[in-house]
């Protein structure tokens, strides 16, 4: 925690991180309850929370007086005004979103591309998304940074985008030229990792400490870890590219991409659009095209497809599972889709590929935030340093003169 140096000042710093943290990952919180969760007397929760304030950072509410006994405490919540702006490219479209400090979405917008997606295509509608929002729904709030989820390999060390295959970027200083067009401090990092944490801090694995995260979209298939309770990335940020394995196809006539086929090249979004007849669709659609597809001609297609899928996607958790022993795996995008046309089927089918030890408490989980867990996720390392460290984050204006 920023500024926890054992100086009034240091722990004055880490107590007010915590105070925020905990006001913008779980919402509201009356001053008692923010006491209990820190352990620290009512006064210097008080104070805390009044420095907060003056900053912009939290307000407070009326209390909750129903079924109350005795002084009722104000509410203390994360403040509204306080938004990063979330970015997600992929092959076909670019998602931007501005996400308030209390997780509020104020605007989600997506925009289909005919094309790849550039990375200067990225950054110029962003720049101009943030421009017009500023007159529009951002009027009065304070932008603290730009967050992108980048499907691609994104070293740590300086935020270059090393490679991203199906958007066709290479060593892409895409973390500068938006800082440079923006003029907002911005963080970037690899879609599935970001998917992970927001599932890890508010979806289907929130409180669980060992979670394997797959994250199926028009760009592949990534991966996220969660190992005792942390983020794992890696030594260059590389690390939970699950879909660049090579699965183990018991079955000679489930390969489609050759021996040397990788996970997402069989496992794919496309090759299910394929056997429905689409050329594209966002998640809540394809779902709906495959049950659609009960009782038409292409019935036994799309099916023979999905579970072609589900038997290859169950091989590959089941490796997962005995490297990394999670016990909560969870499936976003239409890796979830797959996942939903049978659950305990695929539990079954992961559970008999890997150690029993291993399987004992195994749980798979849909992705819970739906479409909007890459943008949370985003959203959370443009709010990183704010929420790390107050009262230099609150320092930061809402551009960089």
């Amino acid at each position: 925690m920023a500024g926890a140096d054992g100086t009034v000042e240091g722990v004055r710093r880490a107590n007010l991180s915590r105070v925020l943290r905990l006001v913008h990952e779980n919402g509201p919180l009356s001053r008692a309850q923010l006491t209990d969760a820190t352990g620290l007397n009512r006064s210097t929760v008080g104070a805390l929370v009044g420095d907060l304030a003056s900053s912009g950072l939290v307000a407070e509410t009326a209390p909750d007086v129903h079924h109350r006994v005795g002084r009722p405490s104000p509410n203390v919540a994360a403040a509204p005004e306080i938004v990063a702006i979330a970015v997600n490219p992929e092959v076909d479209a670019l998602t931007i979103a501005a996400i308030g400090l209390d997780r509020r979405i104020v605007r989600r917008d997506r925009t289909e591309l005919p094309n790849l997606t550039t990375a200067e295509q990225v950054v110029s509608m962003t720049a101009e998304r943030i421009a017009r929002w500023r007159d529009d729904e951002l009027a009065g709030c304070r932008i603290i940074g730009v967050g992108i989820a980048v499907p691609g390999l994104v070293r740590s060390a300086d935020g270059l985008v090393r490679r991203a295959p199906h958007l066709d970027w290479t060593d892409e200083p895409l973390r500068d030229r938006m800082m440079a067009a923006t003029q907002l401090p911005t963080a970037i990092d690899n879609d599935a990792t970001l998917g992970a944490l927001a599932e890890h801090l508010y979806g289907a694995a929130r409180g669980v400490d060992d979670v394997i995260y797959l994250n199926g979209g028009a760009s592949g298939i990534g991966g996220g870890l969660v190992i005792d309770g942390r983020l794992v990335r890696g030594s260059g940020g590389y690390a939970g590219e699950i879909g660049q394995n090579r699965p183990g196809i018991a079955l000679p006539a489930d390969r489609r991409s050759g021996a040397q086929g990788t996970v997402e090249d069989e496992v794919s979004r496309a090759r299910l659009l394929a056997a429905i007849g689409l050329h594209g669709a966002d998640e809540p659609a394809l779902a709906g095209a495959i049950a659609a597809s009960l009782g038409t001609d292409s019935a036994a297609d799309v099916a023979a497809e999905v579970e072609r899928q589900r038997r290859i996607l169950a091989t590959t958790l089941a490796n997962a599972v005995n490297v990394l022993n999670p016990s909560v795996v969870v499936l976003g995008g239409f890796l979830a889709t797959l996942f939903e046309q049978d659950a305990e089927g695929l539990l079954t089918a992961v559970a008999a590929q890997t150690m029993p030890a291993n399987a004992e408490d195994l749980v798979l989980r849909s992705a819970a935030l739906g479409e909007d867990r890459l943008l949370v996720g985003a959203a959370e390392i443009a709010f990183a340093q704010l929420l790390d460290d107050p009262v230099s984050g609150a320092a930061v204006p809402s551009s960089i003169a």
